[in-house]
Formats: structure tokens, sequence, C-alpha cells
């Protein structure tokens, strides 16, 4: 029999690659799964209570999410869960919208809701906004977001809470106020740094330092009946996994702009993870394919009640901490955090919060000092990256999340404006007898009778023109020059106002008796010169397109350039000439 031969058949591949991109899990991933499940016991129940929710709702937050968002993240090791800013953010939406946050209907429609928002902007691609971000805003936004991992444990590591919605004062009155701290919690907290940084100290240890601090000071504090805060002093843990909970509808029109509010935060939050811990295997993080991963994580976690959760900076901290190395850890301390609630929640609820508080405190300040090198870099960049890194921090630190992260981006604007503003110049390419091409400063007049090429480097952003109109040689006394102007870098829209100096300075070149050409154009600003009747007002040859070769539209204009030249020569209106005629 005949015929076209078979294709080879590559689905048996596809779970290989699958695979491939899941990695192998490694020993210490399960260690570091089983402390972060342990971690996200108080943690999660205690964000969920601050914000009033129901404990166990942020408990359940670190097993679907988790399990889902670490399967699917692009940012390897991102552990993905409730934090204190999505709960708070989560309940001052529910509260404006009048709806109760202990029923289970609104905080699953919710969560839902802000899954489908994240896995939308993830589908749209939206995370490249995500790269205008400056580094100087990331780095003051991440540094304040460690601050508050710090300062909301601080009760729990001395027993006495810091006043003020200020982080910053929280942290100074809680400095001031040493005597208030309550020695027995105190103690048990210093006493798990102290077997933390014993443990961490033999480098066999190391990666279980946190594990071996819980578990002994966990011992220590039940053997001696010491009188601290315990995880059942939050709420109990049930003996059962989460069930299903089918959201509200009804709910759906008065959560819609909350949803994007509380995935904004949550986003915002995990964009900061990824430059903080890269992926071990050397693979590249996608900010699209974490929208997504969040986004999965919520559609599966809003039915399962979890709370809405994200990218968790002080979960990831602990991950990383503990040994982690592939996705698994993620995936494995979701699983475990199960297995504990469905076979010894009771065990669990003894976990003092103290030795949470004292642990909770070395991730942030690790968190902190992991930034010192880019904190340092941006002080020595400018003084404007600067000062944008100290407003970021100071808003982050005394601010509702939401507001720090506009002013972030406002400020990420800004930054960007102004330097691209600053850097844009016009610089002179001269043809040395080799042939190549030189870079020169740009002349103060043009030559008559002369061609004179310049590159312009810019983003054709309005704020750039003057510095950029004032770099153009005078077009006074220019007869039969032609000036060759370089417009690779010009993007595909260029504002109108370059459109506007351009035609002014192509009328002013033609009065004096010279010619403006523009080489090197995009099609797509081909397709704008056009329109706006600049390419017909420039007359023939004065729009060169852009070539494959390198430097071939510059040739084609000075090589036209001169034939011109030589044409008004010989037809007598030349620099020598005593015509007078303009072209």
């Amino acid at each position: 029999m005949t015929g076209e031969p078979k294709r080879p058949d590559r689905r048996p591949d596809r779970p290989r690659q699958l695979l491939r991109r899941l990695g192998r899990p490694r020993p210490a991933d399960a260690t570091s799964g089983a402390v972060t499940g342990l971690f996200s016991i108080p943690e999660g129940m205690a964000y969920a209570a601050i914000a009033g929710f129901n404990p166990v709702a942020g408990l359940y937050a670190g097993v679907v999410p988790a399990i889902v968002g670490s399967l699917t993240s692009r940012t390897v090791l991102m552990v993905t869960t409730l934090t204190s800013a999505i709960a708070l953010t989560s309940q001052s939406v529910l509260s404006d919208a009048g709806l109760d946050p202990q029923d289970a209907g609104n905080v699953a429609v919710l969560t839902v809701m802000v899954g489908a928002v994240m896995l939308l902007m993830g589908v749209l691609r939206l995370g490249a906004v995500m790269s205008f971000v400056s580094n100087a805003v990331m780095t003051g936004f991440s540094t304040g977001i460690a601050l508050q991992i710090i300062t909301g444990v601080l009760k729990d590591a001395t027993g006495y809470k810091p006043q003020g919605h200020n982080k910053l004062y929280q942290l100074g009155d809680w400095l001031v106020h040493v005597g208030d701290w309550k020695g027995a919690t105190t103690l048990v907290a210093v006493c798990t740094l102290g077997v933390w940084a014993g443990a961490r100290a033999v480098k066999r240890l190391e990666p279980v330092a946190l594990l071996i601090a819980m578990v002994v000071a966990s011992v220590g504090v039940a053997a001696l009946s010491v009188d601290v805060e315990l995880v059942k002093g939050i709420a109990s843990i049930p003996g059962a996994l989460p069930s299903f909970t089918a959201p509200d509808p009804s709910a759906v029109p008065e959560l819609i702009g909350g949803a994007f509010s509380v995935a904004l935060v949550a986003l915002a939050q995990a964009a900061g993870i990824s430059p903080s811990m890269p992926n071990p295997d050397g693979s590249r993080s996608d900010v699209n394919g974490d929208f997504r991963s969040q986004g999965y994580a919520n559609l599966l976690g809003g039915l399962f009640q979890a709370l809405p959760s994200g990218g968790s900076m002080s979960r990831t901290g602990v991950a990383v901490s503990a040994g982690a190395r592939t996705r698994w850890a993620g995936v494995f301390s979701g699983v475990f955090l199960a297995l504990v609630v469905l076979l010894c929640g009771s065990l669990a609820e003894r976990i003092p919060m103290p030795v949470i508080g004292g642990l909770i405190l070395v991730v942030g300040g690790e968190l902190i000092w992991g930034k010192r090198h880019d904190v340092r870099l941006v002080l020595r960049t400018s003084r404007m990256s600067s000062a944008a890194m100290v407003l970021t921090f100071l808003a982050t630190t005394q601010l509702p999340l939401q507001q720090a992260i506009v002013i972030g981006a406002v400020l990420s604007l800004l930054l960007f404006c102004a330097q691209a503003a600053r850097q844009a110049k016009v610089v002179a390419l001269d043809r040395g007898e080799d042939g190549t091409w030189r870079t020169a400063d740009p002349p103060k007049r043009l030559p008559p009778g002369e061609v004179t090429v310049l590159d312009y480097a810019g983003v054709s952003f309005f704020a750039e023109l003057p510095r950029v109109e004032a770099q153009l040689p005078d077009p006074a006394g220019a007869r039969d020059a032609v000036l060759v102007l370089v417009v690779r870098t010009v993007p595909d829209v260029p504002s109108s106002a370059v459109i506007k100096l351009l035609d002014r300075y192509a009328r002013a070149l033609a009065d004096a008796g010279g010619r403006l050409v523009l080489a090197g154009a995009q099609p797509p600003l081909v397709r704008v010169l056009e329109a706006s009747g600049l390419s017909e007002r420039l007359g023939e040859g004065g729009v060169v397109p852009v070539r494959p070769e390198v430097f071939g539209a510059l040739d084609t204009a000075v090589a036209d350039g001169n034939v011109w030249i030589a044409a008004r020569q010989r037809a007598g209106t030349g620099p020598d000439s005593e015509s007078t005629g303009h072209s």
C-alpha cells in the first residue's frame, strides 16, 4: 500500500517534556516542604484571623493553592499562599461591598474572581508591564515587604503588640517598649533563635536548621510547661481536608472592581520574588507564566475553602532557607500541610507562637540582608534612582499596599521618562578612509554643498525633544546641504511632537536651500510619515526605508544626497553660484 509516509507520533514525548519541566524532587525538597507546611499552620491562620476571616480558610490557603501554584509556576521556588497584604486587601474589598467575610460563599466567589483576573492578565501578557517597574522601585518595594513581615510577628515573638499603622513607627514603638515584652514569650523566641543558629553553624544541618529549631523549641516548651500562646489560641484545626464550596454568583457584580485590586496586590508581591529567588536550575522566570500560575491556584483554591492567594515572600523565604531546590518543595508543603491537618491537627495546635515568631524574624531578616547588594547598587547609581527606592520603601511601610503599588508604578514611569529625556542625543557619523563609520559631535552649522549624517538615539518621547532640537545644526546658510538623519531607533508610533519637529526643521532647511533625508525608517514609521504628509513634503528619496544590510539605508541616502548636490551644482544653484534659488 502506497501513500504519504506516516508522521512520527510525538505524543509520547509530551509527558517526558512535562516531567523535565517539573524536575526531579530531591530529599531537601521534602524537608523544605515539611518546614514550609508547618509554618503555614500558624501564619496562614493568623493572617486570616487578623483580617476578620475564618482562620481555617487561611490554613486551607496553604493546601490547594500551594500545590497548584508550585506545579505551574515559572518561578520555580515561589510558594503560592495567603499573605497578610492579600488578607487585609480582601477584607477591605468584601467590607466595601457590604459582604460578610465569614461567609464561605463570598470568600469562594472573591477567590475565584481573583484567579480569573490573574489568568486573564497572564493570557493577555500584561506581565510586560512589570518590566517597566525599575529595579530601584522593586528594591524599595521588596525591602518594605520584608519589613512588613518582621513587624507582623513582633507580638508573637515578644508578647507586645506595637502600636501605629506606620510599620517604621511600629518598629520604633516595639523597641521603645522593651519593658513591656513578656519574659516567657521573649525567652522562648530567643531560645528558638539560639537553636536555629547552632544548627545552622553545622554545615550538614544547615538545610534543616529551621525544622530543628521548630521541633526542639516546641518540645522544650511542652516539656517545661512554659505558659505561652499556642496555635490553638487562634482557632482549632479541623481533622478534615478542605471540602468543595460553591461560589455565590449573586456577589459577582459587587466584587468586580475589588477582584482587580486584590489581584494587583498579589501579583505585585509575587513580582518581587523572582529577582530575589532565581531559579536553581538556571531557567528563566516568566512574569506572564507566574500570573497564569497564580490564576490557576486561585481558581481551584477558591472551590476548596481557600482565601485569595499569591506568591508569598515569607513562605518562599522559609522554603529557600530550609533547602528548597525544585518546585517540588512547594508541592510537598501543600501535601504535608494536608496530612498534618488530617492526621495530627491536635498536635499541630500545640506549636508555640513565639517559636513561629522568632523564626519568621529570621526569614524577614534574611530577606532584607539579601537585598543589601541591590540597595548599595541603587545608591551608587544615581540620586534619582535612590530617591525612587526610598520613596517606594516608605510608601510600602506606611500606606495600604495597593496605594504603595500605584505610587511605585508612577515613580517608575517618571524615572523612565526622566532618564529617556536625559539620554536622548544626536551624534554625527563620519566615514573614514577605510569606509567605516565613526561617531563625532554634531556640527553647529551645516556645511553648504556637503552631505552631513546625524544619528538620532532616543525613544521619540516628547519630553526629550527640546534637548534633541538644541543639538541639531543651525540650518541657516545651508545652501545645497543635505542632512541625512538616521531614525532607525524611532519606535513604531512616534510622538506627534516628533513629526512636528521634523517638519519644522525640514522647512527651515528647504528655505535655506538644503534638504532633509530620513534614513533607516521602519515600515510603521514610513506609514506614519506618509499619513502625516511629511513624506510628500520631503520629496522623492526623502524617506529611505530600513534595509537588511547594516547601514544599507544610510549608504543609499548618502549616495542619493551626493547626486542631488551634484545636480543642483550643474544647474547653477551650487554654493559658488550667484543664483539664490531654493529647492
